[in-house]
């Protein structure tokens, strides 16, 4: 008997090693080692090639006139600690170039100078960045919004920050423009006349529409008469939600 509870939990040892990870279903890219860091969410190869590690949203540095986003500087140094120096190997989930010819991927660290790391996923967890679901390059993000909720609830990194708090969307400064997390009742939904649009949903006592695309089109039903959490980059009082998990239902906001 002893000897076969012994096997049995070999058995079961060997199989979570074998567990498919996030990444797994993704198509193999580029690998190389990391020659600058710009920015909490963007990196350049040895090769040449920059990369913007999808899912994700970092504080956007200064250009021109604008300021650079609070927590920027934290970000970025969050990045280049975990990767400055480091071999790392892309994985494609769905468009892998940008118009800037970035190439758009998950990344992971995959030398021996240090534990292996996805990137995009450690600066979540680590509050250096923030979600952003995109429907071209959505495969392997839905992983993210739980670091994110444990990286809020613990206020680690930029959630410390009252900059990062999540508002009411009635709480909103009018003008706003920009990426945003917002809470919100959503109280009633109609038709929508922007370009690729099936619903604008309503929030309680707030100016604020959002605007949902057709990869995000069974909200208009659901949505109504809930609580929510919504992110997307609002506009003129709209924000779009062009992928379901930019959206969630929520009890009790938080943070």
């Amino acid at each position: 008997m002893a000897r076969a509870t012994a096997g049995f939990w070999i058995l079961t040892i060997l199989a979570a090693c074998n567990a498919a990870g996030p990444l797994d279903g993704l198509e193999p890219g580029e690998r190389g080692r990391v020659v600058r860091v710009v920015d909490g969410d963007t990196i350049v190869l040895d090769t040449g090639q920059s990369v913007r590690l999808v899912g994700i949203e970092a504080p956007s540095g200064g250009y021109k006139e604008r300021e650079p986003q609070p927590y920027h500087t934290e970000s970025k140094r969050m990045m280049e600690d975990m990767v400055l120096g480091r071999e790392v190997q892309l994985h494609y989930g769905g468009l892998t170039r940008d118009r800037y010819d970035r190439a758009l991927a998950h990344a992971q660290t995959v030398d021996a100078l240090g534990p292996k790391l996805w990137l995009n996923a450690e600066m979540v967890k680590r509050g250096g960045a923030r979600v952003r679901v995109y429907p071209d390059t959505a495969a392997a993000n839905a992983p993210l919004l739980e670091f994110e909720r444990d990286a809020r609830g613990q206020e680690t990194g930029l959630w410390r920050a009252m900059q990062y708090r999540i508002p009411y969307a009635r709480d909103l400064p009018d003008p706003f423009e920009g990426f945003q997390l917002v809470h919100g009742h959503v109280v009633d939904m109609q038709g929508a006349d922007g370009y690729g649009a099936v619903c604008d949903l309503s929030l309680e006592d707030s100016l604020l529409k959002l605007q949902i695309q057709t990869a995000a089109a069974s909200l208009c039903q659901e949505a109504p008469g809930h609580m929510v959490l919504a992110r997307g980059y609002v506009r003129d009082n709209e924000m779009e939600i062009s992928h379901a998990l930019n959206f969630e239902f929520v009890e009790t906001p938080t943070h």
